[in-house]
């Protein structure tokens, strides 16, 4: 007997849906096999106090907030602004523990936290009271904004911690490295910045003018000639010069006053009609 398509179809999808039912209520803890993959732990040839000094050197040059920094133990965390309403944090912990073995090596374990927040808007509202009505709850138009964690999960990517224990290995002490045989990774390719070279002086162009001749020799100064013995004589005073008289102003002479002619008393002559003038000096 044949079943048709549609029948078919119906089928898989309660099959599919008792498939998820059953994983969705399997427990979290059956997915730990504690198995030991490597993931989270790297062993290093030196003590576990350098192994720590170089996991904290390596969080701090990929801008890491160191929050405890003990011989064995380091913590640090870092943020990350997603969107405008989402905030991702990461937490860091490195523990380094000694394998007790005559080499001194030493074991780091490293996991990381990833914490989750979102922005939430909270409206607020204020009561009125009103001796008729009673209280009233009336709504105002400010809300407060905060960021509330919503999730929290342990990062396991794996090329997530070989990044991070490739560049643990990159602040291990020279003499260790060599002895280990690490080969030395490029710093730019870890994020690290490498130290710029200084730049070379520029040859000095070579002088087109001819080297200077060296100076003629300078002739020898002739002796110096010894002066007579000057006798102290008695100094003659100079003789004294005529004083100067200032020559006499001119005296001016004052103008002879003019002299009226009194017409002489004669009944017949008639007197002038018009007045005589005064005869000059003689000598002028």
């Amino acid at each position: 007997m044949l079943i048709s398509t549609p029948m078919r179809v119906v089928g898989l999808a309660l099959l599919l849906t008792a498939v998820a039912g059953c994983s969705k209520d399997k427990p979290i803890y059956e997915h730990e096999n504690f198995d030991d993959s490597g993931t989270f732990s790297r062993n290093y040839p030196v003590t576990d106090t350098a192994s720590c000094e170089a996991a904290r050197r390596a969080l701090l040059s990929q801008g890491y907030i160191i929050t405890s920094s003990d011989p064995k133990l380091v913590s640090g965390h870092k943020s990350f602004q997603q969107t405008g309403e989402t905030h991702l944090e990461i937490s860091f912990n490195v523990v380094c523990a000694e394998d007790g073995s005559a080499g001194h090596h030493a074991t780091v374990f490293a996991n990381a936290l990833q914490d989750r927040y979102a922005l939430k808007k909270t409206n607020n509202s204020a009561s009125l009271g009103v001796g008729v009505l009673g209280s009233v709850s009336m709504p105002i138009g400010s809300s407060d904004d905060s960021m509330v964690k919503v999730a929290s999960e342990t990062v396991t990517a794996q090329k997530f911690y070989e990044r991070f224990f490739t560049l643990v290995e990159q602040f291990l002490p020279a003499d260790a490295k060599k002895a280990a045989h690490i080969e030395e990774k490029p710093k730019t390719d870890l994020g690290v910045p490498e130290p710029k070279a200084a730049p070379a002086p520029a040859p000095l162009a070579p002088s087109a003018e001819p080297a200077a001749t060296p100076a003629p020799a300078a002739e020898p100064a002739p002796a110096p000639v010894e002066a007579a013995p000057v006798s102290s004589e008695p100094v003659v005073p100079p003789a004294e010069s005529t004083p100067i008289t200032p020559a006499p102003a001119p005296v001016e002479e004052p103008a002879p006053a003019s002299e009226a002619i009194t017409p002489p008393t004669n009944p017949d002559i008639p007197p002038p009609s018009e007045p005589i003038p005064a005869m000059p000096a003689s000598g002028q």
